[in-house]
């Protein structure tokens, strides 16, 4: 039997689209706003938006339930990658942007899917902050990007079929690149409440958008960009060096657990 990812239904779809667009309301919004209502907005969205994420992850997990019926074998997994991703996130922490999580998360949004991906980060960068001490108001924000970042894992082609030395190449082009896309999405949500660090990267609150976003990209460049390389590159290396590993594993799991088998009593049936 072949490990297939947990298959997307509409009421799964309907639930990310709707969290995914909060979210890019959420990152986006001061770009938009006039000067006076960023700062003053900024402070306090971050309590709502987790009070709105952790409801809508919820329910993805029980849409998905719904669609395909994903049962507690599923859930239980994903609360050991879980587990095991808030563990790995404190080895590289505080240091060039080494984080060994990412390439986990890779690797079990390719093989579980975009669905069950998507409520893996969040539910990971939500237990690693517990666990590290790094709740604050980048938390909510964290863990939209790290869903988005497992959730375009699942979302790659070839599940099914492309293995092998192929699939791992696609996984790293894909880890490399989506690190660049964390570390800039992240960048986004720190860099509209600084102001006064300079005027060729600060953030201009009610500027036109085309020269807040060149000033964006030049403080992505100034202070973080040496971080996402760290980030993208281990990525890369833990992928093509233990990946094969790792995927044989996950399917292994998800082929044993057989999440979508349905149960019927033939005996029954029968009578």
């Amino acid at each position: 039997m072949t490990a297939r990812p947990v298959r997307l239904g509409p009421r799964s779809v309907a639930a990310l689209v709707l969290i995914s667009a909060i979210g890019v309301v959420a990152f986006g919004w001061p770009l938009l706003a006039d000067g006076t209502s960023v700062l003053a907005g900024r402070s306090q969205d971050a309590p709502w938006l987790l009070a709105v994420l952790l409801p809508l992850l919820v329910a993805v997990v029980v849409a998905t339930i719904a669609d395909c019926g994903m049962d507690a074998k599923a859930v239980a997994m994903l609360g050991v990658l879980a587990a095991v991703g808030a563990a790995l996130r404190p080895l590289g922490a505080g240091t060039a942007g080494l984080e060994p999580m990412f390439f986990l998360m890779v690797l079990s949004g390719r093989v579980l899917g975009p669905g069950f991906g998507f409520v893996l980060g969040a539910v990971t960068m939500f237990a690693s902050a517990l666990l590290t001490g790094g709740v604050g108001p980048w938390m909510p924000f964290q863990m939209l990007s790290m869903g988005w970042f497992t959730m375009g894992a699942g979302l790659l082609p070839g599940p099914v079929r492309l293995r092998g030395r192929g699939e791992l190449l696609m996984l790293s082009l894909y880890g490399a690149v989506a690190a660049f896309a964390y570390g800039t999405v992240m960048n986004l949500q720190g860099w509209v409440t600084l102001q006064g660090m300079g005027s060729g990267i600060s953030f201009h609150p009610g500027d036109p958008l085309h020269e807040n976003l060149v000033r964006f990209l030049a403080y992505c460049a100034a202070t973080s960009l040496g971080w996402d390389l760290g980030r993208a590159v281990l990525t890369v290396v833990l992928v093509l060096t233990i990946g094969s590993t790792v995927l044989k594993a996950l399917r292994r799991t998800t082929r044993r657990a057989a999440f979508e088998a349905q149960v019927t009593f033939e005996g029954a049936e029968r009578a």
